[in-house]
């Protein structure tokens, strides 16, 4: 199966004063459609970073990111905007859900910008929130939600999108341990069921178990990369 983001030699450096911090050092990978994808290393070994470069949210010193065929860095600032609105998806840390929102119309959202009409994204948010099993709570507001219940809204108004590519950045990490299962197991489902690129970076060693493929990340550079589950267009051999 071809790979749906591939970067090539990717370096990034940030400057504060005097100090030079090299975040990304000649990095290379590809990464696969329908399959969740886990870069997972220590806290500051430069995985957020790179998954704003991968997704084109932040450009790189050196080297470039192919993107379903689209080389970003041939693409002007406006037409990344535009690129990520269509085809991507992200889930954050913090959950970015606005206070005075209920789950549907924090779904809904998004959809507006895509032309959807209300009756339209309603029906789409609903759809998304009944997937990942919140049905029963599209009426409430982020202070009457858990966090992961906050976290699979979140996921669920990246998904509205159908997006291609899906962005999860330490999803689990304000999580306990049930919640953080749930999350990972929404995310994971949703490569497999919907074909997505699913890429997720974090610290968190609950989430190795689940993913269909593990990097392992320090000091910038990519030390080890081994598959969980085999690729979806493998055989498995018994």
């Amino acid at each position: 199966m071809s790979a749906s983001l591939i970067a090539q030699s990717i370096s990034k450096a940030f400057v504060t004063g005097k100090i030079r911090a090299q975040v990304l050092s000649d990095l290379s990978l590809e990464i696969a459609p329908a399959e969740l994808s886990l870069v997972s290393g220590p806290s500051g070994c430069g995985k957020s970073t790179l998954l704003a470069i991968l997704s084109g949210l932040l450009r790189p010193d050196a080297g470039h990111v192919v993107a379903l065929g689209e080389d970003l860095a041939r693409l002007s600032a406006d037409q990344r905007e535009r690129f990520r609105l269509r085809h991507t998806g992200f889930v954050f840390q913090g959950f970015n859900l606005f206070p005075a929102l209920t789950a549907l119309e924090q779904v809904m959202l998004p959809l507006g910008y895509l032309g959807f009409s209300k009756a339209a994204a309603r029906q789409r948010a609903g759809s998304v929130l009944d997937e990942v099993g919140l049905s029963p709570r599209l009426h409430l507001r982020p202070a009457e939600l858990s966090g992961g219940e906050k976290q699979r809204v979140a996921i669920a108004r990246a998904l509205a999108k159908e997006p291609q590519l899906l962005f999860a950045d330490e999803p689990t990490s304000a999580l306990d341990a049930a919640n953080g299962q749930i999350v990972i197991d929404t995310l994971h489902r949703i490569a497999h069921t919907h074909g997505a690129t699913v890429l997720c970076v974090s610290h968190d060693p609950r989430l190795i178990a689940h993913a269909d493929r593990v990097l392992a990340m320090e000091d910038g550079k990519i030390l080890s990369d081994r598959r969980v589950r085999p690729a979806v267009n493998e055989e498995v051999v018994p």
